[in-house]
């Protein structure tokens, strides 16, 4: 449904409460362009994430403090994505605040929504955009440059960054209206409480794939002499591969939910790698 707001002008077109141009500020924010450098090992894009969002959210929740305050905490959570498509998700997190604020959907949608997006996410992203798009621009600068020319770097830059920046403000005013399109009528037809439910999911799956990918913990420790030596790590794998880091997200699950702080169960990990590996027990 297209809306009026009296603070744009007649030509501007607004679908909810953001016109093209004001989701284009947000995918050129500070917040957007900064991802990568506001990176943490605890909670990594959540800051510059919650920054790319906070104007907007403050629009959205402006007669409700405590609805904003509650917004920038759930906007600190964990967050991690290719940061070309980082405003794509931004633009469907708005379309939700709006309906959040509205009583039309609870709050963990959000957070549910934002995690099942990350995974798929991210593997588009970083497949055209670091494992594609950035080699092929650099073989040409690099062509370039070998010829004596100086257009090598200019090239580069240009045709990384045109489609790159094309992308951010594109992905963030497709974002939001698809996500104000397809969720009001999600709502309307009773799907939302379904599109929650399989977001868990999908986000439960992430995670778990993440645990596999993300985390290598092997015991290069062998019994036996002869032929007959036999591997810790092959037994284990062959009862279940990936069991160790099963068993250090189990861990690290009960930690956290007992409010150990992250950062002290990094420094904790950094010295059992450090300890394991100096004595052969890790690898």
């Amino acid at each position: 449904m297209t809306t009026s707001n009296p603070s744009l002008k007649s030509d501007e077109k607004t679908v909810g409460m953001f016109s093209d141009k004001d989701l284009a500020r947000m995918a050129l924010s500070p917040g957007a362009l900064g991802m990568e450098y506001s990176w943490n090992y605890q909670k990594q894009m959540s800051v510059p994430f919650c920054l790319m969002l906070a104007p907007m959210l403050k629009k959205i929740y402006m007669d409700d403090p405590k609805g904003y305050s509650d917004s920038l905490a759930r906007h600190l959570e964990f967050f991690n994505v290719t940061h070309y498509l980082a405003p794509f998700v931004g633009g469907v997190v708005l379309s939700m605040e709006e309906l959040v604020a509205k009583d039309e959907i609870k709050p963990e949608a959000v957070s549910q929504v934002k995690t099942a997006l990350m995974g798929p996410i991210s593997g588009i992203g970083d497949a055209f955009f670091l494992n594609t798009l950035r080699v092929v621009c650099a073989g040409i600068g690099v062509s370039l440059s070998l010829s004596g020319s100086i257009l090598g770097p200019i090239v580069f830059l240009l045709a990384f960054n045109i489609p790159a920046f094309a992308c951010r403000i594109f992905g963030a005013r497709a974002g939001y209206h698809l996500g104000v399109s397809f969720l009001s009528k999600a709502q309307e037809s009773g799907m939302m409480s379904k599109i929650v439910t399989a977001a868990g999911i999908v986000g439960i799956m992430v995670i778990g794939s993440m645990t596999v990918s993300m985390t290598s913990v092997s015991i290069p420790i062998s019994f036996g002499s002869g032929e007959s030596v036999t591997a810790i790590q092959s037994v284990l794998d062959g009862i279940m591969p990936g069991m160790l880091a099963l068993v250090a997200l189990i861990a690290y699950y009960i930690a956290l939910s007992k409010k150990v702080s992250p950062m002290l169960l990094i420094v904790f990990t950094m010295a059992i790698g450090v300890a394991g590996a100096y004595f052969g027990v890790l690898g």
